[in-house]
C-alpha cells in the first residue's frame, strides 16, 4: 500500500481513543430523548391539571397491586392535545372536556375504543380564606364582590376550566361587566396559586380544586345549568406501547380506581 510521504497511518486505538467521547455523548442523547414510559418502567399519562391528587393516589394504589408506577404529566387539557398531536411519546389521555379529547381522536391519534368518560366535577366560586363573603349565588352578586379587583380564572379561550367559567358567567349576566379584569391563568391550578396568593380576590376553579386548597374557600356553587357538563375522559394513545398503559386505563375505570376519585372530591360520569 502507497503512504504518502511524511504520513503515518492512524492507531486504531487512537482512532477509538478520539472519537470515545462523541459515541458516548451521543449514546446519551439517545436515552434522554427516549420516552419517559420507557425510562421509568411504567405508562406515561397525560393528565387535566385539576386531577392532580385523584391521579397520584391512583398510581400509587395501581403500583401497590404489583403494576409499574405510571408516570403522570399534568397541564391544561388544551395544552396537552397540542403536545400529542405534535408527536409528543405517551401512553394515556386525561382530558378535563370533550373537545379536546375529540380532536385528539379526529387526528387518528386515539387507540379505537379505548375512549371513556371516568369522572365529573363541578365549577366554584374561591376567595381566600381570610376574606369573609356572604354566600355568593347570582351574576350581580359575583361583579359586586369583585368590586375593582381581578377575578382569576383559567385561560376562557383554550383551556376547559376557563371556558367553562366563561359560559357560566355569560349565562348569569356578569361576563360584560368581568371581562376586562379576568386574569387568565394557564391551567385552573395556576387560576386557583392566584386567589392562594392573594393576587386575585375571587377566582373560578373546580370544586376539586378547592378542596385540595387550604388557602382558599368556596364562597359560591355555579348551578349545573349554567354551563355544560363537566366530565373527564381517559383513552389510550395509538403510538403507546407500554404493556401496563391499558391495565392502568381499565383501573382507573373500575370500582376501585373511580371510588379513588369520589374520595377526592370527583362525581361518577
Amino acid at each position: 500500500m502507497l503512504v504518502r510521504a511524511g504520513l503515518r497511518q492512524a492507531q486504531p486505538e487512537r482512532v477509538w481513543g478520539r472519537w470515545l467521547p462523541i459515541a458516548v455523548a451521543l449514546l446519551a442523547l439517545v436515552f434522554a430523548s427516549a420516552p419517559l414510559s420507557a425510562q421509568s418502567g411504567g405508562p406515561l399519562v397525560l393528565a387535566a391539571a385539576s386531577m392532580q391528587e385523584a391521579l397520584t393516589a391512583a398510581a400509587d394504589r395501581f403500583a401497590a397491586r404489583g403494576q409499574p408506577r405510571p408516570v403522570l404529566s399534568f397541564a391544561a387539557s388544551s395544552a396537552l392535545a397540542r403536545q400529542i398531536a405534535a408527536g409528543a411519546p405517551a401512553d394515556l389521555f386525561v382530558s378535563a372536556d370533550d373537545g379536546w379529547m375529540a380532536s385528539v381522536e379526529e387526528a387518528g391519534l386515539l387507540a379505537p375504543g379505548t375512549r371513556a368518560t371516568v369522572a365529573g366535577n363541578r365549577l366554584v366560586l374561591i376567595a381566600p380564606t381570610a376574606v369573609r363573603l356572604p354566600p355568593i349565588r347570582t351574576g350581580a352578586q359575583i361583579v359586586a364582590a369583585l368590586g375593582n379587583g381581578r377575578i382569576a380564572i383559567a385561560d376562557p379561550q383554550a383551556v376547559p376550566a376557563g371556558r367553562y367559567a366563561r359560559v357560566a358567567l355569560v349565562r348569569m349576566g356578569a361576563w360584560r361587566a368581568i371581562a376586562p379584569r379576568v386574569a387568565a391563568a394557564e391551567n385552573v391550578r395556576a387560576a386557583l396559586a392566584l386567589v392562594e396568593r392573594g393576587a386575585a380576590p375571587l377566582g373560578v376553579v373546580y370544586a376539586t380544586d378547592a378542596r385540595a386548597s387550604r388557602a382558599v374557600r368556596v364562597v359560591g356553587v355555579f348551578p349545573a345549568a349554567s354551563h355544560p357538563p363537566i366530565r373527564y375522559l381517559v383513552a389510550r394513545l395509538a403510538r403507546s406501547r407500554d404493556p401496563s398503559a391499558e391495565a392502568f386505563r381499565r383501573f382507573l375505570l373500575s370500582p376501585v380506581g373511580r371510588a379513588i376519585l369520589r374520595a377526592h372530591g370527583f362525581s361518577a360520569p
